[in-house]
């Protein structure tokens, strides 16, 4: 049992407010180092294949350290590990374009993905002890202010892509890190974290069950975040070629095909709290995995450009919230260690994503392929659907 640190309102404003920096600033160094990516590959000199290989580094880096990080917010807090992971983040991204090899590139990936990984169970892990001090439903809202962070940073990297080296360009994302995080760390310091004792489990009798049920629990609610990463993993490596090859879409309307699924997921998120107070995290689960399952078949099989423009806007609208609830569900009841089991799953779907449509594009086709985000949505709704009682 953790004991209730009961802080006053205030307090927990300014928490929230570093917290929600703390997640825009991930977003923004991540999707910096995104866009420098084709300048590194011509730098290192690196062909497709091996590039591939390296990126697997971020990968690798951050599942390895995502269950190490579950143990180290347990034992230094969730504050002091989001304040040190910030800092590894923002040093890190400024060493791939040091590198002038594809091996010394993947070496350094797993630096910066380990990082990554790291510092999303930490925050993560404090956002879940925020929602449950606060009672109010609102780990949607972190995970928007990620997304614009990633929009702001893509938007940032594309404009000074041209006139700045992609080594000034992320030496530059390490210093506006580590000042955004000498400002809002502070804050985080300062703050306990607030651990209502209600939210944890209580283990009165029947220890072992109560535990291995648990972990099921937190399981199930890891896969939620699996089918959901799936799909954002899927759109963002295939929807162009998809919108281009199959429905003969010009380059450019083709590249506005994940733009579209990122804004409505974007917009989705920003009134969840509102969608979850409503509805219920159970009724939220349930309608967006239906809601994103119905879009991504409208996106896969329509007949024209805009139909599946529309289809992939509302697929972003129906997984919008769907990773958020799994993680802080996976958070409350075993605090770090969900956060940690639950994020290692949603990221290895992320990862098992693209190549499965890669595979399952070349046994039948793209459109088909594309159909299993819809699958897995869908499997994601009923799960929520079959937990519902555990879950409450």
């Amino acid at each position: 049992m953790r004991t209730r640190i009961a802080l006053p309102d205030d307090t927990l404003t300014r928490l929230r407010i570093a917290l929600t920096v703390f997640f825009a600033l991930d977003g923004f160094v991540f999707a910096g180092w995104v866009v420098r990516i084709p300048a590194i590959k011509q730098q290192t000199g690196a062909s497709a294949s091996a590039l591939g290989l390296a990126l697997l580094g971020v990968s690798a880096g951050a599942v390895i350290t995502m269950m190490l990080t579950g143990r180290l917010c347990r034992r230094y807090g969730t504050h002091r590990v989001t304040v040190v992971c910030a800092v590894l983040l923002s040093l890190s991204v400024a060493l791939p374009p040091l590198t002038h090899s594809a091996v010394a590139l993947g070496a350094v990936l797993l630096i910066f993905g380990a990082a990554y990984g790291s510092i999303n169970v930490a925050f993560n892990s404090a956002a879940v002890d925020l929602v449950g001090a606060l009672r109010r439903p609102i780990m949607p809202s972190f995970h928007a202010a990620f997304s614009l962070g990633g929009m702001l940073g893509a938007g940032l990297g594309g404009l000074v892509a041209g006139a700045l080296s992609p080594t000034r360009h992320l030496f530059g994302l390490t210093v506006i890190g580590l000042l955004v995080t000498a400002v809002a760390g502070r804050t985080l310091l300062r703050i306990p974290a607030p651990t209502p004792s209600q939210d944890v489990p209580r283990q009165t009798s029947a220890p072992r069950r109560q535990g291995t049920r648990t972990r099921g629990l937190v399981i199930t609610f890891g896969l939620i975040a699996l089918c959901t990463a799936y799909g954002e993993g899927a759109l963002a490596d295939w929807s162009a070629l998809h919108l281009e090859h199959d429905l003969e879409a010009t380059p450019g309307v083709a590249a506005v095909g994940y733009s579209c699924f990122a804004l409505a997921m974007t917009i989705g998120r920003l009134t969840g709290t509102r969608l979850l107070e409503r509805l219920g995290q159970t009724r939220t689960l349930v309608g967006g995995g239906t809601t994103a399952a119905l879009g991504m078949l409208l996106g896969a099989l329509a007949p024209s450009v805009w139909a599946a423009l529309l289809g992939f806007m509302i697929t972003g609208l129906g997984l919008a919230n769907l990773f958020p609830v799994a993680v802080e569900r996976a958070g409350r009841l075993a605090g770090p260690d969900g956060v940690a089991i639950a994020s290692t799953l949603g990221y290895g779907g992320m990862l098992l994503g693209p190549p499965a449509i890669g595979f399952m594009a070349d046994w039948f086709s793209l459109p088909a392929a594309l159909t299993s985000v819809a699958a897995l949505a869908a499997t994601a709704a009923v799960i929520a659907l079959l937990t519902r009682r555990a879950a409450g």
